[in-house]
């Protein structure tokens, strides 16, 4: 049974293409700074926002029609909506998929039916995986949404919690191995504070990273190979969250010693809700070795919130791809589109074009970035601004060999520094446009 009878297998059309269920520049097989389209992007659907979105909002229910739900809350339902998803998937052509454990399967009065259910669907994961080659790019468990977590997880004031949060996620980190996940995410939805009077602030960090330090333990004890990933997250539910950005959860790790256990999957949404552009938070991760995979969506700069809307600005894609493609890749990250087609778009052909949008969105700008690095156009104008470290007094400073005294007695044999190059600020952005 189809359930998009009406969807044929979207495919590369070209540029000039007026066709919507078709990619315009999304080749996968095309090669680019030497690898393939495909490789390079690693394209994943978020499983929670694009089969269990449901278009409410802070102002009303739900608007979305998808014709193949029953109402319930099922395991049949459940293991009937994996179908679906993987047909989608499939006609799309994405490689990968995200899910949180309690998106794929319903909670269960108990933790040991929520863990029945959970093995339930995941047969038919599995089936689907196999007969698609559709792959796990990360699993997780949701430690937010049931009101035992209003307190937040592993920093729970209630102990009990805690201890029910381990289990959530051994049983989640277990399932992710058992489907061949390549990365296993935490992201703290309620990992923060609303109110600094009835909180403990250190204690509760010291929760988190014990909790964290568990997670490690049993990793290595089952012989998962994947990456950790941390999400951060500046606020929203909480007031505070305790991974606030890149800087942020850098320090926490380092404190604790699990920076050698842990990278980061950047979101996009995140990062502007922290104030910071996505450029900057991905070259801060990557700057430190840190930068595991990408959440592929964007924000409303005319609303405050966390909107997880569809990636389509050039700018933005192009300079993700800037910092990808400078580190040599992702390796076993991807791009993840945690995004949901707006509460208007109801339809379930809305969908696709939401995805096809996103996917040409970073193939341009994997084109772009490539383009501009095969070109140097960054790469000379930046050796020139630190020349000065290069040789010199600048290179010695580097390698070491200089106290404040000695560049006391350095300054007062030369006087006044060199004078400063200018930053070329509008001139750069007018090299980066003619990319576009």
């Amino acid at each position: 049974m189809s359930y998009f009878p009406d969807v044929p297998k979207i495919v590369y059309e070209g540029p000039t293409s007026q066709n919507p269920l078709a990619f315009r520049h999304y080749n996968p097989d095309e090669i680019v700074a030497g690898r393939s389209m495909k490789d390079h992007l690693r394209f994943a659907v978020a499983y929670w926002h694009t089969f269990r979105g449901t278009g409410s909002d802070p102002f009303g229910p739900g608007t979305m029609l998808r014709p193949w739900e029953d109402g319930t809350d099922s395991v049949a339902m459940a293991q009937k909506r994996v179908r679906v998803a993987f047909e989608f998937i499939e006609k799309l052509g994405c490689p990968f998929y995200c899910f949180h454990d309690r998106d794929v399967a319903p909670e269960g009065k108990t933790l040991a039916e929520s863990h029945q259910n959970l093995d339930a669907v995941v047969r038919v994961l599995k089936e689907e995986q196999q007969r698609t080659g559709i792959r796990l790019l990360w699993g997780t468990a949701n430690l937010f949404s049931h009101p035992r977590f209003l307190h937040g997880a592993s920093t729970s004031c209630n102990a009990d919690v805690f201890a029910y949060a381990a289990a959530q996620v051994q049983k989640a980190l277990e399932v992710t191995l058992e489907l061949d996940g390549a990365n296993y995410v935490f992201w703290g939805g309620r990992e923060g504070y609303v109110n600094p009077y009835n909180t403990d602030l250190r204690r509760e960090l010291d929760h988190l990273a014990k909790f964290l330090h568990m997670a490690v333990d049993h990793k290595k004890k089952i012989g998962f190979t994947g990456t950790f990933l941390i999400e951060p997250k500046p606020h929203e539910p909480t007031s505070h969250q305790y991974d606030f950005d890149c800087a942020n959860a850098m320090a926490f790790l380092r404190t604790y010693g699990l920076e050698k256990e842990f990278r980061f999957n950047v979101e996009t949404n995140h990062a502007t809700l922290a104030k910071h552009t996505m450029m900057h938070e991905l070259l801060y991760a990557s700057g430190y070795g840190m930068l595991g995979s990408i959440d592929a969506n964007r924000g409303d700069p005319l609303l405050g919130w966390d909107t997880d809307q569809f990636p389509t600005d050039l700018y933005t894609a192009a300079q993700v791809m800037l910092v990808v493609l400078g580190q040599g890749g992702l390796g076993a990250g991807g791009l993840n589109f945690d995004a949901k087609v707006r509460r208007e778009s109801f339809e379930p052909i809305d969908l696709f074009y939401a995805h096809i949008g996103g996917m040409d969105a970073f193939a341009q700008g994997l084109k772009i970035a490539a383009a501009i690095r095969q070109d140097g156009a960054l790469t000379e104008f930046l050796q020139q601004r630190y020349a000065s470290w290069d040789n010199g007094i600048g290179a010695e400073i580097e390698a070491g060999k200089h106290s404040f005294e000695t560049l006391t007695a350095y300054m007062l044999q030369k006087g006044n520094p060199a004078p400063n190059p200018s930053g070329r600020q509008e001139m750069l952005e007018n090299i980066i446009n003619r990319y576009l």
